[in-house]
């Protein structure tokens, strides 16, 4: 007697999987005559249809979390990529005054070592310090 569907649609009604469904062997012919969701819960009721407890490991206490190499939070030195992000901006309005003709070769020149020494925090202190020359 084949009784998978019947399994299948009591672990559906009584919300646990299938196996953990057991069916008593007396009333095997009122389980093959149960056909809709009231009966299979009528009888659940009754005792033909039975849920075993949970088998497995218990999970009591949370584990920690390990320190891997994809749990690493470390705080990042941006320093060099700031430095390399306004050095790029300051030199591209340096070279665009040159070319405008704003500016002579040496003068540029004089601009560049200034930027490499971080005399200018910002393109808007370069045009200021030039302004004031």
């Amino acid at each position: 007697m084949n009784l998978t569907k019947k399994k299948e649609l009591a672990a559906k009604v009584l919300k646990v999987g299938k196996n953990r469904i057991v069916f008593i062997k007396n009333h095997l012919p009122e389980i093959k005559e149960a056909i809709t969701r009231m009966d299979i819960l009528d009888l659940h009721k009754v005792g033909a249809i039975q849920i075993k407890e949970v088998s497995g490991r218990k999970k009591l206490v949370k584990r920690k979390n390990r320190r891997r190499v994809g749990k690493v939070k470390k705080k990042i030195n941006t320093r060099k990529a700031e430095y390399v992000i306004i050095t790029r901006k300051l030199r591209k309005f340096v070279r665009g005054l040159f070319r405008i003709g704003s500016i002579d070769k040496e003068k540029k020149g004089e601009i560049r070592r200034q930027i490499r020494a971080r005399k200018f925090r910002s393109k808007r202190q370069l045009k200021e310090s030039l302004e004031g020359l």
